[in-house]
């Protein structure tokens, strides 16, 4: 039961620091990637698609992000939901294709952007923390079913705890790797 216990929250804490790693993806430094538009949602006919369900998305070159929609209606609305997604781009239809060129990063939007990615990685240090407690909980609880010895939920507290302290040391080193990336000019 334990030993089941400690898999489930290590791998619930596995999937925080999966969803922070694509958080920081989403936040763009001076460099294109075409990960920046994948959760940008175009209105399909009605219904909202990816954008990468819509159009095929490329790197033009080192700043540039090249959209090219399958459908020629589809261009103009591309442009609209890449224009609406609030990502600070301003893309130009060129004939068939969507260009969407990286703004240079300011001195401000960089440490605006550091502040957005503290943030992010505060809450993830916070779901880590949350499922320490839940672990904790359910430990608590075996042993006053008396299901496991106390000895043995003490060990497991604190295997819990060097499972969380691991995760959360993991994702300080990735906010700081991400800080070092974006204030790099």
């Amino acid at each position: 039961m334990i030993a089941e216990l400690k898999k489930t929250t290590e791998h619930k804490m596995q999937k925080s620091l999966e969803m922070l790693r694509l958080d920081l993806a989403k936040v763009r430094t001076g460099r294109a990637h075409t990960g920046l538009l994948d959760h940008v949602q175009v209105d399909y006919y009605g219904t909202p698609m990816p954008i990468n369900q819509v159009a095929n998305v490329t790197l033009l070159d080192a700043r540039t992000i090249g959209v090219q929609p399958w459908e020629k209606p589809m261009v103009a609305k591309v442009e609209k939901a890449i224009r609406d997604a609030d990502l600070g781009l301003n893309p130009a239809t060129q004939g068939d294709v969507v260009r969407v060129p990286m703004p240079v990063l300011t001195e401000e939007r960089r440490r605006d952007l550091i502040k957005v990615v503290k943030h992010e990685g505060e809450d993830a240090k916070i779901a880590v923390r949350n499922l320490r407690r839940d672990a904790i909980s359910h430990l608590k609880d075996a042993l006053k079913k008396h299901e496991i010895p106390e000895d043995e939920e003490r060990r497991a507290q604190d295997d819990v705890q060097k499972l969380t302290d691991r995760y959360v040391a993991e994702v300080d080193r990735m906010l700081a790797e991400k800080e070092k990336d974006l204030m790099a000019i």
